[in-house]
């Protein structure tokens, strides 16, 4: 069944009368003064861009208006109760997307809310650029494992539920407009509506927008099919409505006489939902039963039960035709009961039966939810969020693509295992989409096309700028990888450290590719990497014989050989180098390689932060117990006192003593940390040191003392760090992050 659109009031010269809309939407929302003029200062913006435009005649102007499609798209909104914000966005986003107005322009008018909505939709209009399958292009029938990922990376990219309601109402919009579009047009824009977004209204609970959604894409995608349904539908209408007429009559008489106040109509079966019924079961359209259907509506939950009886004490039910979708709801939050009848006439009849919250619930889904209005209030807000943070979960959608038949759908077995959220979901240049973990790099993509497009990766391309190897990606970019004839894998590629690789699949093709070359090239290669990085750290009094017998190398030339094939990690060497050396001293501080410079964490129950163990007591106020979150207070003579950190004593010492306030936590287990004294050379530059600081921050590494050294003449700097580190790998890490720096030559521990 489709929905004939709401005509907008139109003045004489062909635009759109905006005080009219104005009066008709406040009439069904019951604007506030203030959300009246921020949606009429909407209205003109995006009138007087779209004449601005058509003005200049050098900006992308369609034949479709971008001003009247954007108050299209607020009616829309407006019926599912949207607040002022999502409103405006709607009316501004069309002309933003069509260059019309700027972002800019839109965050400084109408605020950063209104143009993180707006950008969040525009991200969402990527996938109109993604290519579904051209074979098969009936609904139910298209690539499965391409329009899964198409799914996955639309749900990647929502982040708040406005965004998902203002993109159903502008693709809503645009199939509307597709009846004199071409015919490749509408079928693209069809299949790419009846693939994703008609699957999003239904996880969403929309019931007529899905319902307007997947008819207009049936009418384009199966024409014939189409005209010959509503053809049969138009020849029993009469006969259809004078039947439901008279059952209505003998319903209502039977409600007054168990007084009950109930409301009863006539639902039309839509024509998408007849064609794939017929289709399933294999019947033809005299078959289809539930053509002929009604909905009551009734007060209570006790009240559905009580009219399902008055049903069946009028009518026989059909055996296994009965649903109760109140007891168990579909996973979109669907609440209703089902029964089929052997009705007057001998005809059968489909009845449904829900409270009137059931039915706003069905109708409207999410945003049935809250009536959100832009109100600063604390509670609203905290609402609010809770409901996007419910949505994020309602968008995992995993059920709609076909019905509970027993047809097997091989894209809806795999979402029925869910989406992982840890994903992201990028573009090849032909405008494919790749899924991959979150945190994935250009050479994770590369090998995830092909081994050999990643073994002869030397450089990649993020939406048409150079990145380095190790960029993090994010969903949406489009990733093109840079190849040469002869290149090949770097053994960098497998330092943590580096970030080149995040994938288990890429390191492995990486080690694969080095354990194919020659034993000797890997011994070379494997000796110089271990002899360099023990250089770097300055361990030299090793015995390396044990070493490889610690690694179970049967002797040192197979260390080299398995490290040079990346069998063996440089990070393994490292950690089982430092084992044996603690092994061989008899305390630590008789290790020649780390001295111990502190240890954090005791046996105590508490811990208190950059000093150790403190006398402490537990305030008698509040008792806290470990797991509270606490804070520490001190107290003259009795050491530090430890509260729970809403404890109301707490609270006013820390307004009327901050200086006394210190931070503690629950003991943890001890934890030893190494001074070691690191030589950063590099050639002088503005921020260099602001940038060797904010990385050891970021590695938490702590400098105990720092000094530098510049010649003015060479323009060079020596940096002497003295940092606290846990072991060698930590070491060793830090130092290859460091030379990584930009302006750095080299960074090594000092001997």
């Amino acid at each position: 069944m489709v929905k004939v659109r709401e005509d907008q009031p139109i003045k004489s010269d062909g635009q759109v009368d905006v005080e009219a809309w104005l009066s008709r939407l406040d009439a069904k929302v019951q604007l506030t003064s203030e959300s009246y003029s921020r949606i009429k200062l909407a209205c003109l913006a995006a009138v007087e861009a779209e004449q601005d435009a058509i003005a200049s005649e050098n900006i992308w102007v369609t034949g479709i208006s971008s001003s009247k499609t954007g108050l299209e798209m607020a009616d829309i909104l407006a019926d599912l109760n949207l607040d002022v914000d999502t409103l405006v966005s709607a009316i501004l986003y069309r002309a933003v997307r069509e260059g019309k107005l700027s972002k800019k322009f839109v965050g400084k008018e109408f605020g950063a809310n209104i143009e993180k909505l707006i950008d969040g939709v525009l991200r969402m209009a990527a996938i109109s650029g993604v290519r579904l399958s051209d074979e098969n292009v009936a609904l139910g029938r298209h690539s499965e494992e391409h329009a899964e990922n198409v799914r996955r990376m639309l749900v990647a990219m929502v982040d708040d539920v406005r965004v998902a309601l203002i993109k159903l109402a502008e693709r809503t919009c645009a199939i509307r407009a597709l009846k004199n579009a071409t015919a490749e047009r509408r079928q693209r824009v069809a299949r790419e509506i009846a693939n994703v977004y008609a699957p999003l209204a239904h996880r969403l609970g929309i019931g007529h927008i899905k319902w307007e959604l997947e008819d207009l894409a049936f009418r384009y995608l199966e024409p014939d099919d189409y005209k010959t349904i509503a053809r049969l539908l138009d020849e029993k209408r009469l006969g259809r409505q004078q039947y439901i007429d008279n059952v209505i009559s003998t319903l209502r008489g039977e409600l007054t006489g168990a007084a009950i106040e109930g409301e009863i109509t006539g639902r039309a079966k839509h024509i998408y939902s007849i064609w794939r019924k017929m289709r399933r079961k294999n019947i033809g359209f005299s078959q289809v039963y539930d053509i002929r259907a009604v909905r009551i509506l009734v007060p209570t939950v006790r009240d559905c039960y009580a009219v399902l009886g008055i049903v069946h004490s009028l009518w026989r039910n059909i055996p296994n035709e009965f649903d109760d979708y109140i007891a168990s709801p579909k996973e979109n939050g669907y609440r209703s009961l089902h029964t089929a009848v052997i009705g007057p006439e001998r005809k059968v009849l489909e009845i449904q039966i829900r409270t009137f919250s059931m039915h706003e619930d069905a109708e409207f889904g999410v945003c049935a939810h809250w009536r959100y209005k832009g109100t600063d209030k604390e509670e609203e807000q905290t609402g609010y969020d809770q409901k996007i943070a419910w949505l994020r979960q309602v968008l995992e959608w995993h059920e709609e693509l076909g019905d509970k038949s027993g047809d097997s759908n091989p894209l809806a077995d795999d979402l029925n295992l869910g989406l992982n959220q840890d994903r992201i979901y990028v573009f090849t240049p032909d405008g494919h989409v790749i899924d991959l973990p979150s945190g994935a790099t250009p050479l994770d993509f590369a090998y995830r096309i092909h081994t050999d497009v990643g073994n002869k990766c030397c450089g990649a391309k993020v939406n048409g700028r150079i990145v380095p190897l190790n960029h993090a990606l994010a969903t949406s970019d489009q990733v093109e990888i840079l190849t040469g004839k002869r290149e090949s894998p770097s053994r960098d590629w497998l330092s943590p450290a580096l970030g080149y690789v995040t994938t288990s699949r890429a390191r492995a093709k990486i080690q694969q590719w080095f354990k194919l070359q020659a034993r000797e090239k890997n011994l070379a290669d494997g000796r110089a990497l271990l002899d360099k990085e023990f250089k770097r750290i300055a361990v030299q009094d090793i015995d390396f014989e044990e070493l490889a017998k610690s690694l179970h190398s049967k002797s040192l030339d197979d260390l080299y050989a398995a490290v040079g094939a990346s069998d063996i990690s440089v990070t393994q060497v490292l950690n089982a180098a430092q084992r044996l050396l603690e092994t061989d001293a008899a305390d630590d501080s008789k290790l020649p390689q780390l001295k111990v410079a502190r240890a954090t964490g005791d046996s105590a129950d508490v811990y208190i932060d950059g000093v150790g163990n403190l006398l402490t007591h537990l305030a008698k106020c509040c008792s806290p117990v470990p797991g509270d979150a606490i804070t520490g207070y001190i107290t003259l003579g009795k050491g530090v006192s430890i509260h729970r950190q809403d404890c109301s004593n707490i609270l006013q010492l820390e307004s009327d003593e901050p200086e006394r306030i210190i931070q503690v936590a629950w003991g943890v287990a001890p934890q030893k940390y190494y001074a070691v004294e690191v030589l950063i050379e590099a050639f002088d530059r503005q921020g260099l040191l602001r940038d060797v600081t904010a990385l050891l921050d970021s590695e938490k590494i702590n400098i105990v003392a720092m000094q530098t050294l510049s010649n003015k003449n060479l323009n060079t700097v020596d940096m002497q760090v003295t940092i606290e580190v846990k072991n060698f790998n930590a070491l060793s890490r830090a130092l290859n992050r460091l030379n990584q720096l930009p302006n750095v030559a080299a960074a090594r521990r000092m001997r």
